[in-house]
């Protein structure tokens, strides 16, 4: 592990994960490596301070699928390698267990690589502003609490190809397939696939499936209020945006991908093991 510099990424308010980050700095240096946080952060980590993740060969989380969102974009950012070491409870993103970490090493040099896409969110306002988001997981759009029920209109290219009532829609990549887009009945995608999926939250019809897109084209959300009814975006799990009629959400492939550093049994290792099996 010769030249290897291994940015570590952690919960620095988790005491579980600080130690458990403290350990790995440990064994990566006895195995010739460098560990590396960021400027300011790192807590009492023993490891060495960097300006920026361009500085580094790698990049290792430890968390849950989180942490692995957040350090993820960087990674993707800065084409680094990622391997994510799971202290949250499902962790499906995640190749190692806390008990596992010993393969660290091995990982890094030998491990097998997934690239994952990752989506451009672009947020336009009525009044013409827009913001742009990395997505790496999924785009939410959904009704507030209490809100009465709005109306979306998804389109491809310009051509509208849905328009529902319904609590909300999920945007995803297929690394996404297995997160929230899941759990409302969308299927789960081969992880490496260039796609955007669709799938709607409760709608007010009887007829609900969910879209696959490809990655060539450009998916457009609008939505049309009823009643005051309030809508928010949320992008990976964070950033709840205010979202009304007039405004728009576009997403398109990013250049960008995640180099997701897996063990043996890969992405349908972790569906056996972790959606097949009953909750503990």
């Amino acid at each position: 592990m010769d030249g290897f510099r291994v940015l570590i990424g952690c919960n620095e308010m988790n005491g579980e994960s600080v130690g458990l980050a403290k350990n790995i700095c440990r064994m990566l240096k006895k195995n010739g490596a460098v560990p590396c946080v960021t400027d300011g952060r790192g807590a009492d980590i023993p490891a060495e301070a960097v300006k920026s993740p361009a500085e580094c060969t790698h990049i290792v989380t430890i968390g849950g699928d989180g942490t692995i969102l957040k350090w993820g974009k960087t990674a993707a950012e800065y084409d680094i390698p990622l391997l994510g070491v799971n202290m949250g409870r499902l962790g499906f993103m995640a190749t190692l267990e806390r008990g596992e970490v010993e393969m660290i090493p091995r990982l890094l040099s030998e491990g097998n690589i997934s690239r994952r896409m990752l989506m451009d969110c672009a947020v336009i306002r009525a009044d013409g502003s827009r913001r742009i988001k990395p997505v790496l997981n999924d785009v939410v759009i959904a009704r507030e609490s209490g809100s009465k029920l709005p109306e979306f209109s998804i389109f491809c290219d310009g051509a509208e190809v849905s328009h529902l009532r319904a609590d909300g829609v999920i945007l995803s990549t297929p690394t996404g397939s297995t997160a929230y887009s899941l759990s409302a009945g969308g299927p789960i995608l081969s992880p490496e696939l260039e796609c955007i999926e669709f799938t709607s939250l409760c709608p007010h019809t009887l007829f609900n499936r969910p879209m696959i897109f490809s990655a060539m084209h450009e998916v457009t959300v609008s939505v049309r209020e009823y009643q005051g009814s309030r809508v928010t975006v949320s992008i990976d799990g964070e950033n709840d945006l205010s979202f009304g009629e007039g405004d728009e959400i576009r997403l398109t492939r990013s250049a960008k991908t995640l180099r997701l550093i897996e063990a043996g049994g890969g992405f349908y290792g972790s569906v056996r093991s972790k959606l097949m099996q009953p909750l503990k």
